[in-house]
């Protein structure tokens, strides 16, 4: 794909349902008594993924458009009625989709088998198979990966989970695996808080989730029901068996999806934009805070609750080079890294033109994505003439820097590919991105549409 340099962007945009609440919408309805209508439901495949595979289960699922239908299976003999599928569950690229879906199969009375594509295949899987395992479920695997074949267990036992790395997948796989256990299950997340969609979706079905945080080793802990901010550990926990009551909702706005135009307007000063019913939700919303830290003009207006998740209004304005607001606000590293696993890529981005340039450490996780995120971004960046250096751990990319039109590789990432299609905009001469527009469509197939309705040129 061609992109051609942008001189500013002027608009409003809507971007798509959250991905994330999508997939989790979707799969508890399933579990739930009775019908659910799930409003700006995501348009990415992969969420077009995780509503076949419930298909494939036995569940009603009628789509038109952006609004999702799910019939759901209720729980019989303490477990939900799902068939068994007549065929192995295509989970596509999404690894959503696969990790919570063992989750949820590792409870039941049949085997299932679950495939994904190339990429998804090389994706680490014993995250969850180990846990699973732990539980009495027997997860079979080609070392370590897809294709998995989940032999559920009724009851499965409970545990207590201590995650070796932090992931909201591995830690809904194991939560949604406890509904069908025998006492009480707990994770216990390895730093700060992951995102919490699926402890806020189980509440919204009427699932009693308890989150505490830990205050140190050895330390007090204290309870309580909603979020929890602050620097200790975090364990979540629910008794198994709960039922599951149909609840209509609504999805808000994909904060992931919303950070690339932003990161555009970052980049190209004069820029000014507004996106409309984005959600806010706290494990998640660190992104708008480092691009104010990063000295972007940010504001959040007409916050309100949307299905129990935070959303509202994100307005943005550039005026010119970006300075970091506070020493240190150049190097994103610790506890931050886990709520701003997907934007990464397009923060290194905006990093070239950030004074000082933008370091990222403690960001290994990002080696396992669709691609090696890591590798991919610094090789596209060097490419369009930046300087970076790279880490096991994640890079330095130098600032300010004006950046170069060149052909780049999307490496089948959507993220690579909107990453650098945003850099693109505001490069020298174009840019060609192998691949860009069929990766994309994994999670925001609106994207290059979007973005062309508020560029000017």
């Amino acid at each position: 794909m061609l992109i051609k340099p942008a001189r500013r962007l002027r608009g409003r945009l809507r971007v798509p349902g959250d991905k994330s609440v999508s997939h989790r919408a979707a799969m508890l309805a399933a579990l739930a008594e009775g019908r659910t209508r799930i409003e700006n439901f995501s348009s990415s495949a992969d969420c077009a993924s995780t509503l076949e595979a419930l298909r494939g289960l036995g569940v009603g699922v009628e789509r038109d458009g952006s609004v999702v239908v799910v019939e759901g299976v209720g729980r019989g003999d303490g477990a939900p009625r799902f068939r068994p599928p007549p065929a192995p569950l295509d989970c596509g690229n999404s690894g959503t989709t696969m990790r919570l879906l063992a989750g949820l199969l590792a409870a039941q009375p049949f085997a299932s088998v679950l495939t994904g594509d190339e990429s998804l295949s090389a994706r680490p899987m014993r995250r969850v198979i180990d846990p699973l395992g732990r539980m009495g479920a027997r997860v079979e695997s080609v070392e370590g990966h897809a294709p998995l074949r989940v032999e559920g267990r009724r009851p499965l036992g409970a545990i207590r989970y201590e995650m070796p790395v932090a992931s909201a997948q591995v830690k809904s796989c194991v939560l949604l695996a406890g509904l069908g256990a025998e006492g009480r299950t707990e994770v216990v997340e390895p730093r700060a808080q992951t995102r919490d969609h699926t402890e806020r979706m189980l509440r919204w079905f009427g699932v009693r989730v308890e989150t505490r945080e830990l205050a140190g080793e050895g330390g007090a802990e204290g309870a309580r029901e909603g979020s929890v901010e602050g620097p200790g550990r975090v364990v979540v926990s629910l008794e198994g068996g709960a039922r599951l009551t149909a609840r209509d909702l609504t999805v808000p706005g994909d904060i992931s999806s919303a950070a690339f135009p932003l990161a555009a307007a970052a980049l190209l000063p004069g820029s000014e934009l507004e996106l409309e019913s984005v959600g806010l939700n706290p494990t998640r919303a660190a992104v708008l805070e480092t691009f104010r830290s990063l000295g972007l003009a940010l504001e959040v207006t007409d916050a309100r609750e949307e299905s129990n998740e935070p959303a509202g209004r994100i307005r943005v304005r550039s005026v010119g080079g970006l300075t970091p607001a506070t020493h240190g606000a150049g190097v994103i590293r610790g506890a931050l890294v886990p709520q701003l696993i997907d934007e990464l890529p397009a923060l290194a981005v905006v990093g070239t033109r950030v004074e000082g340039g933008l370091e990222i450490r403690e960001a290994r996780e990002l080696r396992v994505k669709e691609s090696d995120r890591i590798a991919a971004t610094v090789a596209n960046l060097r490419a369009m003439g930046a300087e970076v250096e790279e880490f096991e751990d994640g890079l330095r990319v130098a600032g300010p820097v004006r950046l170069r039109g060149a052909r780049l590789k999307s490496y089948g990432d959507h993220r690579i590919a909107m990453a650098f299609a945003v850099a693109a905009l505001s490069a020298e001469g174009e840019t060609e991105i192998e691949g860009a527009e069929e990766c994309v469509a994994v999670s925001f197939p609106e994207f290059f549409q979007l973005l062309e309705s508020v560029i000017e040129r």
